[in-house]
């Protein structure tokens, strides 16, 4: 469990007052000192995540925040980063001191939470300073609609009811969806296209392939993995068919030619834009792609930042691809880390990256976020195959939205003949 990515972790942020205890709690949960302690308010400036083992519940990626009380110019800022993280939150530890009332802030989280549809705990935390913090539940659950586990952070006590209560409150399935498991039976081959060049990592594969790839294994079906330029040799020597080929979005082309029309065709970025987000609406943008005019502004959004190489698709690759289907120039901007610039909404289009390295939670808000803004987003696997003409036929593995492809393009083709 250890080297569970993170975007695979269930994300826990722990909310609360300055002083309120969440790093303590944090320390407490973990049975290490991994968040930094102080009587000092506002100790805790930015979000701080942590990927560790809470047993029983599994991996985890705990979320400590700054104090939603925080004051002043800067304390605001503070305060508004700490609200950023409900974007990527699976579920909500609202942490408050035994004794002090419910303040605006509390229930500030608490409606936000109840609006995202983020599950949320109450903590009722240094129970060991107050000895009337079980009494006190029912007014707090008067307030925020919810009954706070009562803990001490200090000696220990309640953490392991709090820990069933995390458990109670995680969504349903929360790490049970698969990447292509679904598309298989027991016994089904897969066969997996690789470029190994100047962006793959020396002596390992990129994370998308390897979650891939085991996925696969874990649904009992066979993987095949061959390099760029041996597609066509490895079908030749396979008895029958491969039930699918998934192929890196920059290979498209070549697998396209090489996979017979009976076999199902994708990318591993289109797997990983249904797996962490919403692959419909992603298809959606990529028509937007046909809009675009010169000088039209283009977001390119990472979710992390990586070494850049010659040629890189992000900052090279798809840029050319879009200059050469427009016919002319566009503005390319480019964002890398936890979220889009406050002028989202002066972009005509948001190419994201697949997002192997956050949770579906973040991903589905940023899709939100750009939708919110009037923006179309689509994710560089399907904006890649829409540009080199085969997303129909890298969609062939989910006909639903082949057939929602299509569709489109029939409306499109009787409004230009009216």
């Amino acid at each position: 469990m250890l080297n569970t990515p993170r975007g695979n972790r269930l994300h826990i942020a722990i909310f609360g007052r300055r002083n309120a205890g969440k790093s303590s709690l944090i320390n407490a949960l973990t049975n290490q000192d991994i968040a930094l302690v102080s009587a000092v308010p506002g100790t805790t400036t930015d979000p701080v995540y942590k990927a560790m083992e809470i047993l029983p519940i599994g991996p985890v990626v705990l979320i400590d925040t700054a104090g939603i009380d925080d004051e002043g110019e800067l304390g605001a800022l503070r305060v508004k980063k700490s609200r950023a993280v409900l974007k990527k939150a699976d579920l909500v530890l609202l942490v408050m001191e035994a004794g002090n009332q419910v303040s605006q802030h509390e229930a500030m989280i608490a409606e936000l939470c109840r609006e995202k549809g983020v599950p949320l705990v109450g903590v009722l935390n240094k129970s060991d300073l107050n000895m009337a913090a079980e009494e006190q539940k029912k007014k707090y659950h008067e307030k925020l609609g919810i009954e706070p586990i009562v803990v001490s952070a200090f000696t220990g006590a309640g953490l392991l009811e709090l820990k069933l209560a995390i458990i109670a409150a995680a969504p349903d399935a929360w790490d049970e969806r698969t990447i292509v498991g679904d598309l298989l039976q027991p016994g089904d081959l897969a066969v997996l296209l690789v470029p190994i060049d100047k962006a793959a990592p020396k002596g390992r594969l990129i994370l998308p392939q390897v979650q891939t790839i085991r996925d696969i294994l874990d649904h009992h079906a066979l993987s095949l993995v061959v390099m760029e330029g041996e597609l066509k040799e490895a079908l030749a020597q396979i008895a029958g068919k491969p039930k699918i080929v998934i192929t890196d979005s920059q290979a498209f082309l070549s697998a396209a030619k090489e996979t017979p029309p009976t076999v199902l065709l994708t990318s591993f970025s289109i797997l990983f834009a249904r797996y962490k987000g919403d692959l419909a609406a992603l298809v959606k943008g990529a028509k937007a792609m046909d809009s675009l005019r010169h000088g039209d502004k283009v977001l390119l959004a990472e979710a992390c930042t990586h070494h850049r190489v010659e040629g890189d698709i992000g900052r090279v690759k798809i840029p050319a691809l879009l200059r050469q289907a427009v016919g002319g120039e566009l503005e390319f901007s480019w964002s890398s880390g936890y979220g889009f610039p406050e002028n989202l909404a002066e972009y005509r289009l948001v190419i994201h990256c697949g997002g192997c390295m956050i949770n579906r939670r973040e991903m589905l808000a940023r899709i939100a976020q750009a939708q919110q803004a009037g923006v179309p987003i689509v994710n560089y696997g399907v904006a890649i195959a829409h540009l080199m003409g085969i997303l129909p036929r890298s969609l062939s593995p989910f006909p639903e939205l082949r057939q929602l492809l299509e569709e489109k393009n029939e409306k499109k083709g009787m409004i230009g003949h009216v």
